[in-house]
């Protein structure tokens, strides 16, 4: 089988570097760049990440402060980007990423796991754009200053703060991710948004039920957006013992809705404690590829899963 095209939409791996040290380029966990190189194109989205209770012993940031994090894990990223530079570039558009793929190198994009990294400030959200951060999860589990979140206070959705970071976000070319948001919060984000809907890692809730998942009625609004879904390789999110099969289910489930242009991927990498049976890390997507061909899908609906879905919604809205 000729080598396929991979743009997934979420790991954590910049974090799990940070925390126990390493490199981008071989390492053990779900994804480095060695496993990546085969692939004939790769563009990522690496988030940057860490909440209060994944720090250090003994460190304390200011109450409610998580934008030191944040530098930090920039920093993290620019280094890894200077020390593979034959392999892969930061992207910060379509456009850089197409030009690095024909220069034979992987396109890295930089996200930002819950707006509590830029202590949910306007100014911190231009400057993080200004330091090509072109995705922002408006919360991560925990609730904040613009919704609550799937996981704390998930009746409340968008503040006037957080209708003023989704305008924003809009306005700067840059994707508002709606995965680990409140259900009240998805909706007002879809009925304020002109936007493409983006959901970087999140599943079906019909096909296994998780306030994490997204259900039907999110999942049409976000083809309604010609927006675009990543699935998530979470065991937890896919449901009980899960293998392979369960990871088609919920693909499958997706594409009965009319999103065979609308879903991608979104592993969650080296941010989520097991994968299903079969899966160790990021070069087990050939196997599903191949897996999905022995089903019978053909290669134009594969390569919209696999790149081509969520390289249409990032350059559409990451012009910038």
């Amino acid at each position: 089988m000729a080598a396929i095209s991979l743009f997934d939409g979420h790991c954590d791996t910049l974090m799990q570097i940070g925390m126990n040290g390493g490199g981008l380029r071989r390492r053990e966990g779900h994804l480095d760049l060695a496993r990546t190189r085969p692939l004939a194109r790769y563009a990522q989205f690496f988030a940057i990440f860490g909440a209060a209770e994944d720090l250090p012993p003994g460190r304390t940031l200011p109450a409610g402060r998580l934008w030191p994090v944040f530098l930090e894990q920039h920093r993290l990223f620019r280094r890894e980007m200077a020390c593979n530079g034959d392999w892969i570039l930061p992207c910060r558009s379509g456009a850089e990423a197409w030009a690095a793929f024909s220069a034979h190198k992987s396109a890295a994009f930089l996200s930002v796991e819950g707006a509590e990294l830029l202590d949910c400030d306007l100014e911190k959200l231009e400057r993080a754009h200004r330091m090509g951060v072109r995705a922002v999860n408006l919360t991560w589990n925990h609730a904040n200053a613009l919704s609550g979140s799937n996981a704390e206070e998930p009746e409340r959705g968008l503040s006037p703060l957080g209708r003023s970071f989704v305008v924003r976000l809009g306005e700067l070319g840059m994707l508002a991710d709606l995965s680990h948001l409140s259900d009240p919060g998805f909706r007002d984000v879809a009925e304020m948004s002109q936007k493409p809907l983006f959901a970087s890692h999140s599943n079906a809730r019909a096909v296994f039920f998780h306030p994490r998942n997204l259900t039907d009625a999110q999942f049409t609004a976000i083809i309604d957006s010609n927006g675009v879904a990543g699935l998530n390789l979470y065991a937890n999110f896919l449901g009980e013992r899960p293998d392979a099969d369960t990871v088609i289910a919920h693909l499958e489930h997706f594409w009965s809705l009319g999103g065979e242009k609308h879903v991608a991927l979104g592993g969650d990498w080296d941010g989520c404690s097991a994968l299903p049976a079969g899966f160790q890390g990021i070069q087990d997507m050939e196997r599903l590829y191949d897996r999905l061909l022995q089903r019978n899908y053909g290669t134009s609906l594969l390569d919209d899963l696999f790149f081509n879905n969520l390289m249409r919604v990032v350059s559409e809205v990451c012009t910038m």
